[in-house]
């Protein structure tokens, strides 16, 4: 997935800091910098951005609510997704007919799917802006190395550990990056694939943003970012965690708390329609449903 479409704004900073993957040169040899290092694979990722794969994936998003299984499909038009189990069991009959009205009233009018796709940009360029940062925004230094495996990186693959800390002179150029500045954690870099496989990232210290008027996020927050090589050489996130908390507007709790694990990923046409993923996730949940894969078991 490239980030499968999913994340929304500024105070989801630490999740956007992967963003699709790379191509490019990048060496692994020790005597290259580390911040050098970084500036090479994030160059790359910024270029990955015009070549784009699309998948059809599962997602399983548990939080102390509960859990919520959905299928999804990646189009020109905007990211397609049907709930299809909660708690681990099937939807009923009317809780299927809701989602399928929902896809319905989306196919059918185009101006909302418009300001789909145009939230879904939104995103991408939010997290494009905040990738470009990483060179500058840390300091890095080399942390050893560990094997990668199907859901980081790729199996027995040799990754990078980088640790990060805040460069101080570092100045955010607008709100989206000033979470950085409380930021601390490690990246893990496979040299030979070119590519992000996980951020791990703590804030340190509380981070507010236009002056604590807009938003605080608390100190000890904490998330995880993996992505791996799914098919045909393309890499996908593979987990979103979140545990974070603070306020919006000064009264109004922010709690993100949440455990996400993306799946069973298949390649799907580079030229496909919302309509046409439609089509796909129905054709899908229906294989699913044919072959009595039990519900616990589509995550």
């Amino acid at each position: 997935m490239s980030c499968a479409g999913k994340i929304r704004n500024a105070l989801l900073c630490g999740v956007v800091l992967i963003a699709t993957a790379a191509g490019g040169q990048v060496s692994n040899s020790p005597e290259v910098p580390a911040g050098e290092l970084v500036r090479q694979v994030v160059a790359n990722e910024v270029a990955s951005v015009n070549t784009p794969v699309k998948h059809l994936f599962r997602s399983r998003k548990q939080t102390p609510k509960g859990s919520q299984t959905r299928l999804y499909v990646e189009t020109d038009d905007a990211m397609a997704g049907e709930l299809i189990a909660i708690n681990d069991q099937p939807l009923t009959p009317a809780q299927q007919q809701g989602e399928a009205n929902h896809l319905a009233w989306l196919m059918n009018n185009p101006d909302q799917l418009r300001k789909k796709n145009a939230r879904e940009k939104e995103d991408a360029d939010r997290t494009l802006q905040i990738v470009k940062a990483l060179p500058n925004a840390f300091r890095y230094e080399y942390a050893g190395t560990q094997p990668g495996t199907q859901e980081t990186g790729r199996a027995n693959a040799p990754l990078v550990r980088l640790n990060f800390t805040p460069n101080p002179s570092y100045s955010p150029p607008s709100h989206v990056e000033q979470s950085l500045a409380g930021m601390q954690g490690y990246l893990l870099v496979d040299p030979d694939a070119r590519r992000i496989a996980l951020i791990d990232g703590t804030l340190f210290k509380d981070v507010t943003f236009g002056w604590g008027i807009i938003g605080r996020l608390d100190k000890g927050g904490h998330f995880l970012v993996r992505q791996a090589e799914v098919s045909d050489g393309a890499w996908e996130i593979t987990e979103m965690n979140l545990n974070i908390t603070g306020k919006i507007l000064l009264i109004k709790s922010l709690t993100m708390v949440s455990n996400e694990v993306f799946s069973d990923f298949r390649r799907v046409p580079d030229k496909l329609t919302f309509a046409q993923g439609v089509e796909l996730i129905t054709a899908e949940r229906e294989r699913l449903a044919h072959a009595g894969v039990p519900s616990e078991a589509r995550k």
